[in-house]
């Protein structure tokens, strides 16, 4: 009797234990709950996600669409939207009508975004595992990688390559293959940003300076990657890598970059304030305690911090990388700051919880002040806008009237397969008689966006039929019944007058 009941205690332990989720898989799936919905809220931090990456995606698939002046100057690479071009034809199969092919794609992201709170668990684990339980429930909640997740732009999936090549590399004991693998992932981290090069060269030099031995099989798994991006520039008809060498030249030698505005070298200091508020008080003492903890990870993102503040265009977006390191490196240190309230018997048990909970509580609370409620709305009135417009089946062309185009969600999203002219002021064909070019073209659209204001230089069969706010201007539809006959506005296709009006 008694082996019979130890025999079914013992099956029964054995069964308990198979249930229980081992405790990253739970902060994991937390960080996925959080992330994967914020791929359907259609707000657009920069308008790069859609014209730099998803447009020459969509492109790629045989489509019309918005061809940014760096795309015509060459100073963009293939390899990125070649990997978002295979989820947004299957997510327009699954979900037509410009929904899908936006959606997927920043789903991929948000999974790819996983990567950070994984490496931070092992980074923690490295120390104790109350370490990586911090580390990562914190890379699963803060607010910054939260926001940045979905949106399909270069830091941030520069930054999920990042982390993974990092823990790759500081190993103990890398194998070949590990040492491969990192190379190749830093690789891709300055294929999606080449701005991080700096950044990615640091951590090198401070990982590897005892193990020179370790750079051969790095390189090699980079060259792998190189290659594949040379593949893809190639498949298009681009001189492998003549983006870099253009884009340095356009924006570093020639400052093109600054004519989108110029702001002094301490600007990130100042927009860790405005981002962190009083919060940075503690993430400062916390980051100086975990800095030995992962020095790597620190001087990783200090240098990524001071090349970007040399740089006189500036945004904050830039220093993705940098904020998640140094997430994690507070995270780190922040555990070391509770040892002393561990070793109290009766604060033991409530320690790590409070910690947790009062990450928690600060990430909630910087998510909804400050200049966050501004970028969870940014692109939400354009994108209801195009999705009005996708849905009536009346429209057969659409015309942009002075509405600047990068405001608006790519030609996909707004006119879909019909033609989308533009008539601005800028352009030479309408400069000082934008009105009777309008007027002389309307019968090639039916549909036009305009501001509110200018609802008395539009041809007059067209009447409102909607508003939104769209960075910070009242944009409307206006409409007019009758078909569209495309002849009439041959020269203002958008495209065609982007090139004519330049950047």
């Amino acid at each position: 009797m008694d082996d019979t009941a130890s025999r079914h205690n013992a099956v029964s332990g054995l069964n308990i234990a198979a249930l229980r989720v081992h405790p990253l898989l739970a902060i994991v799936l937390i960080a996925a709950a959080i992330r994967l919905p914020l791929a359907f809220w259609p707000n657009t931090h920069h308008n790069d996600e859609i014209f730099q990456y998803l447009e020459p995606a969509w492109r790629m698939l045989g489509h019309e669409s918005i061809v940014s002046w760096e795309w015509r100057y060459g100073m963009r690479g293939w390899l990125l939207p070649t990997l978002i071009a295979g989820p947004a034809a299957i997510g327009d199969w699954l979900l037509p009508g410009g929904t899908g092919a936006f959606i997927l794609p920043r789903l991929l992201a948000a999974g790819a975004s996983l990567s950070i709170v994984v490496s931070a668990w092992m980074f923690g684990a490295r120390v104790t595992r109350t370490h990586a339980l911090i580390a990562s429930f914190v890379t699963a909640v803060w607010f910054e990688l939260v926001y940045f997740a979905p949106h399909v732009l270069g830091e941030s999936l520069a930054t999920a390559a990042f982390l993974p090549a990092a823990l790759l590399l500081t190993r103990a004991s890398p194998s070949q293959r590990d040492l491969a693998g990192a190379g190749a992932l830093l690789a891709l981290t300055v294929l999606f940003r080449f701005q991080y090069a700096p950044a990615v060269a640091t951590f090198v030099i401070v990982a590897s300076w005892r193990h020179w031995g370790r750079i051969a099989p790095m390189a090699l798994g980079g060259l792998a990657a190189l290659m594949v991006s040379a593949v893809a520039d190639a498949t298009h008809g681009a001189v492998p890598f003549a983006w870099l060498v253009i884009n340095v030249q356009q924006n570093l030698l020639l400052n093109r970059a600054a004519d989108f505005g110029v702001t002094p070298a301490i600007t990130y200091v100042d927009s860790f304030w405005f981002m962190w508020s009083v919060a940075i008080v503690p993430l400062v003492l916390f980051i100086a305690r975990g800095w030995r903890r992962a020095p790597e990870l620190a001087w990783a993102a200090f240098a990524n911090i001071a090349f970007h503040s040399m740089i006189g265009h500036k945004e904050y977006r830039f220093i993705f990388l940098s904020v998640a390191l140094l997430i994690i490196v507070a995270a780190l240190g922040s555990v070391d700051w509770i040892e002393t309230l561990r070793t109290a018997p009766k604060w033991r048990r409530y320690s790590v919880p409070m910690l947790a909970g009062g990450w928690l509580c600060v990430s909630a609370l910087l998510a909804t002040t400050g200049l966050m409620p501004v970028y969870w709305m940014r692109g939400i009135g354009a994108a209801s806008l195009a999705s009005t417009l996708r849905a009536d089946p009346q429209m057969c062309g659409l015309a942009l009237y002075d509405v600047p185009v990068f405001l608006m969600p790519g030609q996909n999203r707004l006119a879909g397969r019909a033609p989308l002219y533009a008539l601005y002021a800028g352009d030479p064909l309408a400069t000082g008689r934008l009105a009777a070019i309008a007027l002389k073209a309307s019968p090639a659209f039916n549909r036009i966006l305009a501001s509110r204001s200018m609802e008395r230089e539009l041809p007059p069969d067209f009447s409102e039929r909607g508003c939104e706010t769209v960075s910070g201007r009242e944009i409307c539809t206006f409409a007019r019944n009758g078909d569209c006959d495309s002849e009439a506005a041959l020269s203002f296709k958008i495209n065609d007058v982007l090139a004519r009006a330049g950047p």
